[in-house]
């Protein structure tokens, strides 16, 4: 199998997963009905929609949170080829940690770590 053949393969699995989990959301969707729709334990209903009771700091805490989980999904492969790739590996490593370091810098001096 040439490339362009295993590239026109993988595009076609992609789109038979989005297919089937577009597929499966549709047929396993919440009933839109009203009646059904009315909330179930205590019979009120919410003065609030769920989303709006979470601060918007939680929000660039959780953005930060997974800049740094990318960061420890790339250097653990990274640890089992340093030994491989030389000093080339480890230059490569510093730059990467050094633009995440760059977006750290830059949301503390924008104020996104401040809680007060």
């Amino acid at each position: 199998m040439n490339g362009f053949t295993a590239a026109l393969s993988l595009l076609a699995l992609a789109l038979l997963v989005v297919a089937g989990v577009y597929g499966a959301a549709q047929a396993l969707r919440v009933s839109s009905e009203p009646l059904a729709a009315r909330p179930f334990g205590s019979g009120l209903d919410p003065t609030e929609h769920a989303v709006s009771r979470f601060h918007m700091r939680w929000y660039t805490v959780t953005m930060l949170f997974l800049a740094f989980d990318m960061e420890m999904v790339f250097m653990y492969p990274w640890t089992l080829v340093i030994s491989v790739m030389g000093p080339g590996a480890v230059i490569e490593m510093f730059v990467f940690l050094g633009v995440l370091l760059t977006g750290v810098v830059y949301a503390w001096r924008e104020g996104a770590l401040r809680w007060a």
